[in-house]
């Protein structure tokens, strides 16, 4: 294979007030003309800025001051242009960007208009590279709606993005990358935040399409599972710098440089030896939890009293808006009978796919959502509190218990208030000690989380994601909860940085006695940190057991479709594609008997083995014979 592209020496600065900042530092590598490389690496490390270089939309205050870009154009019989050296604004770039080079962004959301359809935004790409009439564009963008399998692509052309799950907005951005059948696809992150399911599926049309269409593609991403199932060669990046690159089994089975063994060390893995801790890249040396020492114990009258939390079959249904992809006025079940307890001291996961209710379910625990059936109580030192009844000073007090740790360490804080102001907001609105008192209680909860109280006057902006995630962590515990909600408060954050939020969860379970509703998509994560798991789907807990339990003996169809859906960070067990993209694991009336749910079948959850339970009509049979 010859080389498509070629990147020799090149050095990226960005000329800031305060002097300026290398990004990139001499990188060299290259992409085959029909392969896949893997450009891998935390965040800030330079991978992104490449992807920038190579696409000519460096911001303005950025120049390549070494180095060169090498196409070399199929279409052209492999004409070599260096892209370094032409203007960002001229016509030869704008030909190649788009047309012979195509990128598709990290987030969907902010990456496609919402004033505009998706039609006309995957048409607009189109007519800038190809002179075609407004009614062959609309079916040839049908077509490609199609071939990234949009259920239904006539339709998907008139709808908005906000109508559109997260996997479907990304495939619209797959549609708009690949419209003019270019020639290299850079996918940034592309599947950052999916569920594993749609994750599986996203890569498994990646790959499809690029051999359909015999075009090279470079991905960029902290995720070495992805790199385990879709790469033929990786590059790691540190700081600007590459510090190792090789072939994929070569990376995996014989890593070499220090950086890239603590990166595979700091990964999440199924069946981790009990007691065995992820090893993030920088630890974080935490405090020990002075301000936290006045907690009260848990009386006998307490113990008596039952479980911290009891969540008792749960509903909750929506109207859904009338719209391109709806009947419109039509009822939707959010959540469909869910119960649980939550013991203190424990940590319960709750996992699935978005939109399976998770995160419905955790407001309505707040008391954000009102439910229309179920029941949630409390056990406040030994008092049952009915939640769902609470209102005014009490359900205030009540909020005291319970905190929320959100998935977006950037969006929960407001950039208007300084550290300072945010962690002591929570005590300043219950009204908790005086100013001196408060300050005081503000700097150990920052020493708690591992972070420097010099830092206290500055702003979120000043932070990374996983510095921004322990100050959401630090205001949570503020007002002493007993009960922290924490969901997918790790799903945007890298592979080392996810390792020290993870560790510092456990410690402080540990040190404060807390107790964790962990909500996530990303399994092995979950099997990490909790001690029971909960499978959510289609708005019903379909399985729920202690994490040993589940991933050594799953029973339902749904929960064995999760764990096979997970990509491992090893190339020798590659995801099956073929099967992930042809089961359709997530609908409830293609489950087979006894799991069905139906019209007519509507099975409750039953307990199939001491803590372990499963919604069904009846025992599977497999367990009959066992037992």
């Amino acid at each position: 294979m010859t080389d498509l592209l070629t990147v020799n020496n090149l050095s990226v600065s960005f000329a800031l007030p305060g002097g300026a900042v290398h990004a990139v530092r001499g990188v060299s590598f290259r992409v085959p003309q029909g392969g896949t490389v893997a450009l891998v690496g935390e965040s800030g490390s330079g991978k992104t800025v490449i992807s920038q270089a190579i696409m000519g939309i460096l911001p303005s205050s950025a120049r390549i001051t070494s180095g060169e870009i090498l196409f070399a154009d199929p279409a052209k019989g492999g004409a070599i242009t260096d892209i370094a050296k032409l203007p960002p604004k001229g016509a030869q770039i704008r030909d190649i960007r788009g047309g012979r080079v195509s990128i598709i962004f990290q987030e969907p959301m902010s990456s496609l208009s919402p004033l505009h359809t998706i039609g006309n935004q995957i048409s607009e790409a189109l007519h800038l590279h190809r002179k075609v009439d407004g009614a062959t564009g609309r079916e040839l963008v049908i077509e490609m709606l199609r071939l990234v399998q949009f259920p239904d692509p006539k339709r998907a052309y008139d709808t908005y993005p906000f109508e559109l799950s997260g996997g479907l907005r990304q495939r619209a951005m797959i549609a708009m990358a690949l419209i003019c059948r270019p020639a290299l696809l850079l996918a940034d992150e592309p599947t950052t935040a999916l569920d594993v399911t749609i994750q599986a599926q996203i890569l498994k049309l990646i790959r499809d399409l690029q051999n359909e269409l015999g075009m090279a593609l470079l991905v960029i991403t902290h995720d070495l599972g992805v790199v385990a199932n879709v790469a033929e060669e990786v590059v790691v990046m540190y700081h600007g710098q590459i510090m190792e690159s090789g072939m994929l089994n070569d990376i995996f089975s014989n890593p070499q440089h220090p950086y890239l063994k603590a990166l595979l060390r700091a990964v999440p893995r199924f069946h981790m030896a009990p007691g065995e801790r992820l090893v993030p890249i920088r630890e974080i040396a935490t405090a020990d939890a002075r301000l936290l020492r006045g907690r009260k114990d848990w009386p006998a009258e307490a113990v008596a009293a039952g479980p911290l939390l009891s969540v008792e079959h749960l509903s909750k249904s929506y109207r859904r808006r009338q719209g391109a992809l709806s009947g419109g006025g039509d009822k939707v079940l959010a959540v469909d009978d869910v119960s649980f307890d939550i013991a203190r001291g424990e940590c319960l996961g709750l996992v699935g796919e978005s939109g399976c209710g998770k995160t419905t379910v955790s407001k309505m625990i707040m008391r954000a959502i009102t439910p229309d059936e179920g029941k949630v109580t409390f056990n406040d030192y030994g008092k049952r509190l009915d939640v769902l009844s609470l209102r005014g000073d009490t359900l205030f007090k009540y909020r005291r218990k319970i905190q929320f740790v959100f998935q977006d360490p950037f969006g929960s804080l407001n950039p208007r208030m300084t550290v300072f102001d945010i962690i002591s907001e929570p005590l300043v609105v219950h009204g908790v000690g005086n100013e001196r008192q408060r300050a005081e209680a503000v700097k150990e909860l920052m020493q708690l989380v591992g972070l420097d109280i010099r830092h206290l006057k500055r702003y979120p902006h000043s932070f990374s994601g996983g510095q921004r995630q322990r100050i959401g962590i630090a205001r949570a515990l503020a007002l002493q909860p007993d009960l922290l909600i924490c969901d997918e408060p790790v799903s945007a954050l890298d592979v080392s940085i996810q390792a020290q939020i993870l560790n510092l969860l456990k410690d402080l379970q540990q040190k404060l006695g807390l107790t964790y509703l962990f909500i996530s998509h990303n399994l092995a994560v979950v099997d990490y940190i909790a001690d029971r798991i909960a499978v959510m789907c289609a708005g019903r807990v379909v399985e729920l057991a202690p994490s040993s339990t589940l991933f050594r003996n799953p029973l339902h169809p749904y929960t064995r479709a999760l764990l096979s859906a997970v990509p491992e960070p090893d190339p020798r067990y590659p995801l099956d594609f073929q099967k992930l993209s042809s089961e359709r694991n997530s609908i409830p009336s293609t489950w087979p008997a006894p799991f069905t749910i139906d019209a007519q079948s509507r099975p409750s959850l039953i307990e199939v083995a001491p803590g372990h339970f499963l919604r069904a009509a009846e025992a599977p049979s497999a367990l009959k014979v066992a037992s």
